[in-house]
């Protein structure tokens, strides 16, 4: 009997897809990197917000793609025991910027050091590299010192938040609980500040309007902080209305500038600064290292936690006072003026104008004349100092959340230092480099987690490398 043709198509046609809208029971296995709970939905993938490993969640699908389905939560059928009865956030469940808020905190940092092991796992050279307990943030909430903050509505209600996930729509995140508490209140006086000075909000889809962006800086150590408004254009009377407003609300602020930021792209900030205070920067610091911050200044968000990289970076360097140091990708100087006061000199590459010129006016600020630092491509620069036969001792690296070109590592390999220290902020991207310095002749002896991001999947991570 021949095969129906009909029947056959029949039963190799893969299932419909689940419209949008529509409500389904998932088990969820784990989490992925950014937070999502992963299911299985008919052989597709499922990443659904607002639920945690283990739990029973009733989801409505918002978006199907051609593998994966999203999902929100709307109902947990079962529990996790490690869910907070009442979690400190106001937004939920509409904010999904903070997927671990509901979960307590040792079982974060559990899920974490779970990552940084998956990752180090896959790859046989790290097989007897000690991993430690990921180190706790001394804030869990209130640590983020910095917010870019979109502005959206109307000036008679404005909102000022972020956008929602796969998403032009601006979620108000008023009184954030990650928030550093001037931080909030700068918030809620710009709202008044639009409402008294009728502000035109810039809307990106008529391209009309004129207040663009809420962008905050607060120095823990001093309280200060730093408020910038981006604008569609020189703003003169309202912008100094605005500034009058948050300045008598919020005393603690002691700079404010105006950004001018005329492209039609998701890009914050523009190339115009117009100061509208004396003061046009901040000082804060990270243990005992100072730094200045203007508006376009890169700075750790969590201090707390980014001293206790530095400081474990500081004790592994173990400087004697003679060695000469190579930091890659050295942004503003941390790592660097960290490990100044132990060694000989210390050499900063980055591949940033801005962050360079801030480097060089950090090492000024702390009285540190054996840092020199480099504006350029970080492999080129190397490539010279190996072509120089320039001995160096230890290199730092701290690149983006990628990692780094294998070239880069090549080249510092090549160099021959006795230690490497990696800092990153990807598990994967750091398990991937140094396994390929493993072939390079440097064993990695052992990795620190550091808890960065409390309420996040993101997880901060030390290595320390010897050469073999």
């Amino acid at each position: 009997m021949k095969n129906d043709p009909v029947k056959q198509k029949s039963a190799s046609k893969a299932p419909a897809r689940v419209p949008t809208g529509t409500l389904l029971d998932f088990t969820i296995s784990s989490l992925d990197s950014e937070g999502f709970g992963l299911a299985i939905h008919e052989n597709r993938q499922v990443l659904v917000s607002g639920a945690l490993p283990g739990e029973l969640v009733r989801a409505k699908i918002t978006h199907v793609g051609a593998r994966t389905y999203f999902a929100d939560t709307v109902a947990v059928l079962r529990r996790s025991p490690h869910r907070l009865t009442s979690p400190p956030c106001p937004h939920l469940p509409n904010c999904d910027g903070c997927p671990l808020v509901t979960l307590q905190y040792p079982a974060q940092l559990e899920l974490k050091r779970s990552r940084v092991s998956d990752a180090l796992a896959q790859y046989h050279s790290l097989a007897g590299a000690e991993c430690g307990e990921v180190i706790a943030s001394p804030e869990r909430l209130g640590y983020r010192s910095t917010a870019k903050l979109v502005v959206a509505g109307k000036f008679t209600a404005p909102i000022i938040g972020i956008y929602r996930r796969n998403s032009h729509d601006v979620m108000d995140i008023s009184d954030c609980p990650l928030h550093h508490p001037i931080i909030n209140r700068v918030i809620a006086a710009a709202k008044e500040g639009i409402r008294k000075g009728k502000v035109p909000v810039f809307s990106p889809r008529s391209g009309s309007g004129f207040l663009r962006y809420l962008v905050v800086r607060v120095a823990p150590d001093s309280n200060r902080a730093m408020v910038l408004f981006v604008t569609t254009e020189r703003g003169y009377n309202a912008v100094h209305h605005l500034a009058k407003t948050v300045k008598n609300a919020v005393p603690q602020v002691t700079v404010m500038a105006e950004n001018i930021n005329t492209t039609t792209g998701n890009v914050i900030l523009g190339n115009r600064d117009t100061f509208l205070t004396r003061e046009q920067s901040l000082t804060a610091a990270i243990g005992p290292v100072r730094f200045n911050l203007s508006p376009r200044s890169f700075f750790q968000i969590n201090a707390g936690a980014a001293g206790i990289i530095y400081e474990t970076v500081r004790q592994w360097a173990a400087l004697t006072g003679r060695e000469r140091v190579v930091d890659l990708y050295c942004g503003v100087g941390g790592l660097a003026l960290f490990l100044a006061d132990g060694a000989s000199e210390v050499i900063g590459i980055e591949n940033v104008d801005a962050a360079v010129k801030d480097a060089e006016e950090n090492a000024r600020l702390n009285g540190q004349v054996n840092c020199r630092f480099i504006a350029g491509d970080v492999a080129d620069h190397l490539g010279y100092l190996r072509k120089n036969r320039l001995k160096v001792d230890l290199i730092t690296l701290n690149p983006p959340r990628k990692g780094c070109d294998e070239a880069v590592l090549k080249d510092a390999a090549a160099l021959s230092p006795q230690r490497m220290i990696y800092v990153s902020c990807s598990p994967e991207s750091l398990a991937r480099d140094l396994d390929i310095l493993s072939r390079l002749g440097y064993r990695t002896v052992r990795i620190q987690p550091v808890d960065m991001f409390p309420q996040t999947l993101h997880v901060e991570n030390i290595a320390l490398l010897e050469r073999i």
